[in-house]
């Protein structure tokens, strides 16, 4: 029930990302290396290579998994899949239903690979992570930046090449709009979260609303984010919105609205949850557990609600476009 960090090296608990006022402010990810069709970039995307630890619980995380799972990177790129509820050590290998274990590096915790990356490592112990098994070391660790390798990049070993969720003449938009849905939607909901602060809480709870009433707009004149096709930003978005109604609305207090009171938004979230690729990667149990039985910090008793009831695969409205 960890949320730690690492210190040159060494697990600590003690640490924080919240400043005086209150306020949730999420540390960088350190890895930033990228992997290129060409090797220009010394990680030359090739099958069998690289191996991707994920939690089914995480938005950023699952990302990856989605966007791994849609290009057919799946006989091309390893995955290891995290318990979802941590423990002192934070992230960690079992053998819950699930769960996959490291097969790779055979830790029992992710703070073994990410000081087998960097004996010296100082920062948070997060998924996704990208690894290496050619120069044993950690590629990169922001989820962005790994979907968009996945998407670009590994052509010639993908199952599904004629699949591209980031079109040359959308690629302004794209980026545009998840730079735009990040910090007061994807971020938006551990602000609010996560503050130790009336104010800070509030700040960001109604910049949070004032954002999804924006898309809620959108959604009513298109089919997806940035037009009538399914990009990058849709994955983006989804991953939050999956866990708005299931967790964020109860248990970091994003209560004005539920997603389901959202017409537009709400047949937009079934719509993207019903590809039959994105469905199976999406596991409500691992959702609900990790958030209510692991933040200690939000939910003390760590007691799991029974609900909330919602059908995903109720029909949704969004063929209309």
């Amino acid at each position: 029930m960890a949320l730690g960090m690492m210190v040159d090296g060494k697990w600590t608990t003690e640490w924080t990302e919240r400043d005086q006022t209150g306020k949730f402010n999420r540390m960088p990810t350190k890895f930033r290396n990228k992997i290129t069709a060409d090797g220009s970039s010394e990680f030359k995307a090739e099958a069998g290579r690289y191996h991707l630890y994920i939690s089914l619980a995480c938005p950023w995380a699952h990302r990856t998994l989605i966007m791994r799972q849609l290009k057919g990177l799946g006989d091309a790129i390893g995955l290891s899949i995290v318990d979802p509820i941590l423990t002192d050590k934070g992230w960690s290998f079992s053998d819950s239903p699930g769960a996959i274990p490291d097969s790779v590096n055979h830790a029992q915790s992710l703070q073994e690979i990410y000081v087998k990356a960097d004996e010296h490592y100082t920062g948070r112990i997060t998924v996704p992570v990208l690894w290496d098994k050619q120069t044993q070391t950690i590629i990169n660790n922001e989820s962005r930046e790994i979907i968009r390798m996945f998407d670009t990049e590994f052509g010639a070993t993908i199952a599904k090449p004629n699949t591209d969720f980031y079109p040359e003449a959308l690629r302004g938009t794209i980026d545009q709009t998840i730079d735009a849905i990040y910090m007061p939607i994807n971020n938006g909901v551990y602000r609010s979260g996560f503050a130790t602060s009336q104010a800070a809480y509030e700040e960001a709870v109604t910049e949070l609303f004032q954002n999804l009433d924006r898309w809620e707009a959108l959604l009513g004149q298109q089919r997806y984010l940035c037009g009538n096709q399914f990009t990058e930003a849709d994955i983006c978005m989804f991953t939050t919105l999956l866990r708005f109604d299931v967790v964020y609305h109860g248990h970091f207090k994003c209560n004005l609205k539920r997603i389901v009171d959202y017409p537009n938004l709400w047949n937009y979230l079934k719509d993207v949850y019903q590809y039959p690729d994105i469905k199976e990667t999406c596991n409500l149990d691992h959702i609900k557990r990790h958030y209510y039985m692991s933040q200690t910090q939000v939910n003390p008793n760590r007691i799991v609600p029974k609900g909330p009831l919602i059908n995903f695969n109720e029909p949704h409205d969004r063929a209309r476009f």
